[in-house]
């Protein structure tokens, strides 16, 4: 058992965030995941939550240290790689697989194929769960994903993503008819009543730490999939926000086709959202060379549009 006591200038601070501190070398998500089993109490037994706040002269229990999580690789999962040389993998990640694990208990991610293939890459990133791997895509989006294979060639390609010098670009799917190219801005922020969905900040004022997103977008073709009016778009973003192209698009009239939380149309026996990460652009880390890597859509996708 561990006990420990905040300061009086620590009066008020998330309870998640100040055991973090007390935990630098470990993942928020461990810290998270023993407040959420129950992991932290107060002396009379009271389990604590994340969110509630430090109090002055409180005394927390603690059953054991969060451990430092670690990916386990997974030989047996499939890995689908467009290019690698000896500083880059590029990766087409399925849908229905995330890109990292949240607990040391998954080994069903990007990760942890990559790790498998590739061991120099368990070191490399800015955390012991990152594999590498420079950038995420969600869950239910399939497509290119990035990894670097060594800390150096890391650091130079987050650079060029945290100066928006990577030129991300995806194919969508939305509802509706669109007829000319255009360009969406938004303040994008989590939403502070339905967690996991991100809503427009200049509307919910109540929203917290909000993000500039911005979205291109052209349309390639028109067809109409079980009767509805669809538009297939050649998507292009800078920025890396959460659900940003889903957000952005539902907000301007235009929601992906089977994007539930986003309100798209959703056809009949089609599981996921019609989004696939289509290509990325940077300059090589070594060799300073202009790359252009490419995933090819994948063969739900390709069978939707043949339905239209």
């Amino acid at each position: 058992m561990i006990e420990l006591r905040p300061t009086d200038a620590e009066e008020g601070l998330r309870l998640d965030a100040w055991l973090a501190g007390h935990f630098p070398s470990v993942p928020r998500t461990a810290v998270r995941r023993l407040l959420e089993t129950g992991g932290v109490t107060t002396p009379d037994g009271h389990p604590c939550a994340k969110g509630e706040r430090v109090r002055k002269g409180g005394c927390y229990l603690l059953k054991q240290a969060p451990s430092v999580a670690k990916v386990v690789p997974n030989p047996a999962l499939p890995l689908r790689i467009v290019y690698e040389d000896g500083a880059v993998l590029a990766l087409n990640k399925p849908a229905g697989m995330d890109c990292q694990p949240n607990a040391p208990d998954e080994t069903d991610t990007l990760a942890n194929a990559v790790l498998a293939r590739f061991p120099e890459v368990g070191g490399v990133g800015d955390g012991p769960l990152t594999c590498g791997i420079l950038h995420r895509i969600d869950r239910d989006t399939s497509g290119l994903v990035l990894a670097a294979r060594t800390q150096a060639v890391y650091a130079a390609l987050r650079a060029q993503f945290s100066a928006h010098a990577v030129d991300k670009r995806y194919v969508a799917l939305v509802s509706g008819t669109v007829r000319a190219p255009g360009r969406l801005e938004h303040l994008l922020a989590h939403n502070p009543r339905y967690p996991g969905r991100m809503v427009d900040a200049s509307v919910w004022h109540d929203a917290k730490r909000p993000m500039r997103a911005v979205t291109s977008y052209t349309p390639v073709r028109t067809l109409r999939v079980e009767g509805c009016p669809c538009t297939l778009l050649d998507v292009a973003i800078r920025t890396g926000v959460t659900h940003q192209i889903r957000a952005q698009l539902s907000f301007a009239g235009m929601p992906i086709v089977g994007d539930r939380r986003y309100g798209g149309f959703v056809p009949e026996g089609f599981p996921r959202h019609f989004l696939h990460a289509r290509s990325a652009a940077f300059l090589h880390p070594e060799s300073g060379a202009s790359m252009l890597l490419e995933a090819p859509l994948t063969e739900d996708l390709e069978a939707l549009l043949r339905r239209g």
